[in-house]
């Protein structure tokens, strides 16, 4: 079907045993959301609440209309390098239209039933720009954690490293001490998970940030909070507003929107990867990519930020007893819940404290082993990932992603023509052949004949027999245009010279290229034959 969330499916042999985890499934990922949504939405430049908005409307979107089972929606800290640029360069009216298209091109894309290709950008290119992403959200969080007198953060690398050096003597101890503590208790709230029996089943990014609001409250601690910065979170439910359409402006935000298009389309698609290895199942990647069109056309409206699938959100759903996309529903409820009834105690949680968790949440981003054992890869391998790394975070992610992608399709092309060759048939192998040298000649190719190994052939059109030449393509699994070209400008050169030109076991893709290329009409027919043996013996015959 055209469109069908998997939520339609999911309630075979559905019981009150599993309705139970999902809830509580939900009710956790709401928890672990909090505070992750306000500091992802602190990072990139915009107020807390609009990811607590996103987090909602997003992730209760993504639930019911995607295509994975247990993923879990939101706002998620790769787009927090993309969106603050676009906010510092464009402003926050430009971010929602950016928004909006991306949605746009999302659907698109799960339209024309795209997503199986995202499956195809090499894993080089992933790592490095995860990895670049996860150093730029740690460095954009240095001016909290260490309490810095820091107006705006540049968005650019360079220009951060400058204001963050310039202002390092206005660090602030205190909040320096929170931060640390906050990060202390995190880790060693995950190392001590089977010491801890049921309160496991709380995050530590949760008893961080309510340890840090409770002693910045009570000790009146002297360093900036949400309440300081923003003035709290608003008690109510998004509205909706309009997103204005300026056509002269939309045409700026078609580079922005499709980055992040494509970032979260590779987000969510991993993500959605993940949690099938988990439950064992398998997503519909395309009617995710348009749950994740639609959910990103309609947060802008209610003032949210991008949205897509969130690895840490979704295995912890999954690792809490998640079974279908109700989980993901709850966790929308007890998220409107805490909007609705809890949202003043919000105040006086320090940004310190988030701060820390992003750190956190940044180190685990990284793939940092890959760094580590670079030296067991190839040399093409090293060069792509860390030219992604370093453009990610010293330029573009999109520069970072086309020259990847580049790198790596110049270092398959290469790979695969180094795989293709053509040997010359011995007399050993075919005792026929035998006082036939520049009479007959016979070649063997392996492999695929296409643009990048058409060298194969026109290295043969340099020494070419007096009399007959045999070209054996039973082993060739692979003939493009550009390879089609070349064994048809080949053929004329035989005519041209009066040499008649045998093909020998075409089959397959080579055949049906030959068919439509009308390479069949330019030879007799009796100059195909089904294998070399066949073609020697007619060449040899005359």
């Amino acid at each position: 079907m055209f469109f069908h969330p998997i939520i339609l499916r999911s309630f075979s042999g559905y019981n009150k045993t599993l309705f139970t985890k999902d809830v509580l499934a939900g009710l956790t990922v709401g928890i672990v959301a909090l505070p992750l949504a306000m500091a992802f939405a602190i990072a990139s430049g915009l107020k807390p609440e609009v990811g607590i908005f996103t987090a909602i409307i997003a992730g209760g979107l993504i639930s019911l209309l995607g295509g994975s089972r247990v993923q879990i929606g939101g706002p998620a800290g790769a787009f927090i390098v993309i969106v603050y640029g676009i906010v510092e360069r464009y402003g926050v009216p430009d971010l929602l239209l950016a928004t909006a298209m991306s949605g746009v091109f999302l659907f698109l894309m799960g339209i024309f039933r795209l997503g199986t290709l995202v499956r195809f950008i090499p894993i080089a290119v992933i790592i490095g720009f995860t990895n670049g992403i996860a150093l730029l959200i740690g460095l954009s969080q240095i001016k909290d954690f260490f309490g810095l007198n820091i107006e705006k953060m540049p968005a650019q690398f360079f220009p951060a490293i400058k204001i963050l050096y310039q202002s390092a003597d206005t660090f602030n101890l205190i909040a320096l001490s929170v931060a640390c503590g906050s990060l202390a208790l995190i880790i060693v709230w995950k190392l001590s998970y089977k010491y801890l029996g049921h309160l496991r089943h709380i995050p530590g990014t949760v008893v961080a940030m309510v340890a840090a609001t409770i002693a910045t409250t009570f000790l009146d601690l002297p360093i900036e909070t949400i309440g300081s910065r923003f003035g709290g979170i608003p008690s109510a439910l998004p509205h909706f507003e309009w997103v204005p359409i300026d056509w002269g402006h939309a045409q700026y935000m078609i580079v922005p929107a499709l980055t992040l298009a494509l970032l979260g389309a590779i987000e969510s698609l991993l993500c959605a990867r993940v949690a099938d290895s988990l439950i064992h199942d398998r997503h519909d990647s395309n009617q995710e990519l348009m749950a994740q069109g639609v959910a990103n056309m309609v947060t802008p409206f209610f003032g949210g930020m991008p949205a897509s699938g969130t690895i840490a959100r979704t295995v912890t759903n999954v690792e809490s007893g998640a079974s279908t996309p109700i989980a993901g529903i709850v966790q929308v409820i007890s998220l409107l819940i805490i909007i609705l009834f809890a949202a003043p105690l919000a105040k006086n949680i320090p940004l310190a404290g988030l701060a820390a968790i992003l750190m956190y949440v940044a180190w685990n981003m990284g793939e940092w082993k890959k760094f580590i054992h670079l030296k067991q890869f190839r040399l093409p391998y090293r060069i792509t990932i860390l030219s992604v790394f370093m453009l990610t975070v010293m330029m573009d992610l999109t520069v970072a992603v086309e020259v990847g992608l580049l790198l790596a399709f110049i270092t398959f092309i290469y790979r695969i023509s180094s795989l293709s060759r053509c040997e010359i048939a011995t007399t050993k192998n075919f005792p026929a052949l035998e006082n036939q040298q520049g009479c007959i000649d016979a070649y063997r190719i392996y492999g695929a004949i296409f643009f990048g190994a058409v060298k194969l052939l026109e290295k043969i059109e340099e020494s070419l027999p007096s009399k007959t030449l045999l070209l054996d393509l039973k082993n060739v699994i692979y003939i493009d245009t550009s390879g089609m070209d070349t064994i048809m400008e080949l053929t004329h050169l035989c005519k041209r010279r009066n040499i008649q030109l045998i093909i020998c076991g075409l089959d397959h893709q080579p055949l049906g290229m030959a068919e439509r290329s009308g390479y069949l009409k330019m030879l007799p027919k009796d100059c195909f034959c089904p294998d070399l043996y066949s073609g020697i013996a007619i060449a040899t015959s005359k």
